[in-house]
């Protein structure tokens, strides 16, 4: 919804045209939920060869990913990174939590990492930057991470 009016700072007076746009969604824009699972198919994927697919699904050949303690380049970049989480937390595997989430070309989601079927030992939230319905950038934040 977008309200337009005389200058930015005042408040309409009596006698101001105030108008109200209501904007419907259009049946084209970006699935947000199936841009969330192309992103945990390819983090989940443990077969170097079909994990290729899912990174061409989930990524830009561009992508740049970054958090606290991690940072990556390209579907190269990702897929060390994916190795190196799967090699530190065998059997793990991420989840969505929640709803994704976003505005214009950005996503936020937030997710889980732990053991199928229990309670998540690692919990973060992701905000990316979506081109061509695939993630170009990632900056991710760790909600809750073990004491060590």
């Amino acid at each position: 919804m977008a309200i337009t009016c005389c200058v930015i700072g005042s408040v309409p007076r009596s006698g101001d045209k105030v108008s109200v746009k209501t904007e419907t969604k259009d049946p084209t824009m970006t699935d947000l939920t199936a841009i969330a699972r192309n992103y945990f198919a390819a983090w989940n994927e443990a077969d170097a060869t079909r994990r290729i697919g899912l990174l061409d699904a989930a990524f830009t050949r561009d992508v740049s990913y970054r958090d606290p303690i991690m940072q990556g380049d390209g579907h190269d970049g990702m897929t060390q990174l994916i190795e190196g989480v799967q090699q530190r937390f065998p059997g793990f595997r991420f989840s969505l939590r929640g709803t994704p989430d976003g505005f214009g070309e950005f996503i936020r989601f937030s997710w889980n990492l732990g053991p199928e079927g229990t309670e998540s030992v690692i919990e973060g939230t992701d905000i990316g930057l979506i081109e061509n319905d695939r993630l170009k950038n990632i900056t991710g934040f760790l909600d809750k991470v073990p004491a060590s």
